[in-house]
């Protein structure tokens, strides 16, 4: 079984929803890129995960909002849209924290699953994992995730340890 046969059986993608929501972003000219998990798995050892994390551009952000509207169920959160479909389990997070509009310029295409998609920069991704391991806001069990997705980052690139804050490297000794 291929990277992404596996991942649409693992999410129980059976409508088609990553498809359809990469379709619609990709068709309508919305600048886009992963961020999360996804991302760290173009860069390491590949986790297979339910979710799919996504920073848009800042000016694209509204327009994309009401895209997705019109083909998904959308739930607003204070930084985040969680977009879903019936009949998949895939967890679509688009992240809207002004902070992570940037990376899209920097974002590189990388084939993550086995699909070839906008993916933030190693350094982007590392930063956006440290933001989201040092939110107090964040349940236990995902800073913990963020950790292990750091240390698969820092194991990928040794170099890139002297970007993770102080506080996150003693957590991970």
């Amino acid at each position: 079984m291929q990277a992404l046969e596996y991942w649409k059986a693992v999410t129980s993608d059976h409508a088609g929803f990553l498809d359809g929501l990469l379709r619609l972003l990709d068709d309508s000219g919305v600048r886009y890129c992963l961020i999360g998990g996804q991302a760290v798995n173009a860069y390491a050892e590949p986790v297979v995960s339910l979710d799919l994390d996504i920073a848009v551009a800042i000016a694209d952000l509204v327009r994309t909002q009401l895209l997705l509207e019109e083909h998904f169920a959308v739930t607003s959160f204070p930084h985040s849209l969680n977009v879903s479909a019936p009949g998949s389990d895939l967890r679509v997070q688009i992240q809207t924290d002004p902070r992570y509009g940037t990376f899209v310029e920097r974002a590189e295409r990388r084939t993550v699953l086995g699909l070839v998609l906008p993916v933030a920069s190693i350094e982007d991704v590392l930063q956006g994992k440290s933001w989201a391991a040092l939110d107090p806001g964040r349940r236990p069990s995902k800073r913990q995730k963020d950790l292990a997705d750091i240390a698969r980052l820092i194991e990928s690139r040794p170099d890139l340890r002297s970007r993770v804050p102080p506080e996150l490297l003693a957590r991970l000794i």
